[in-house]
């Protein structure tokens, strides 16, 4: 993955703990926890050792548990999207694929035909269950 600065890694822990904060019910709860775990593990390769965790410490495991099988599921869904899309080049994003916004970012980033994406995204999520 790329490396972003410390205001970009901020701004991406604050996006996390903002949808952290909306869930509801202990699957979301715990899916958006992961989240935050990626956004901070991320930070942390990228060098800003400074940046601290916004949760319970025992939170880092917790979400852990999730974030492992969950971002390899949306990494292959990407790749696979990708390839049908017909991308020269591998789409590495781990987004959540039920949203549009991140669906038009995606697009965008890999210079795909957005509509053509997001179809493709639906069609695949059909079939992908354990993204849902």
């Amino acid at each position: 993955m790329e490396k972003h600065t410390l205001a970009w890694h901020e701004a991406d822990m604050a996006d996390e703990m903002r949808e952290y904060k909306t869930a509801v019910r202990f699957m979301e709860r715990w899916s958006e926890v992961s989240d935050v775990v990626y956004s901070y593990t991320r930070a942390k390769w990228s060098g800003h050792s400074e940046l601290s965790f916004p949760l319970p410490r025992r939170y880092l495991i917790w979400g852990a548990l999730y974030m492992f099988p969950k971002y390899t599921l949306r990494w292959l869904f990407f790749v696979i999207v990708g390839k049908l899309a017909g991308s020269p080049q591998i789409i590495r994003a781990v987004r959540n694929p039920q949203k549009s916004e991140k669906l038009k970012n995606i697009a965008a980033a890999y210079h795909l035909d957005e509509e053509r994406f997001f179809a493709l995204c639906q069609n695949l999520l059909k079939y992908w269950i354990l993204l849902k």
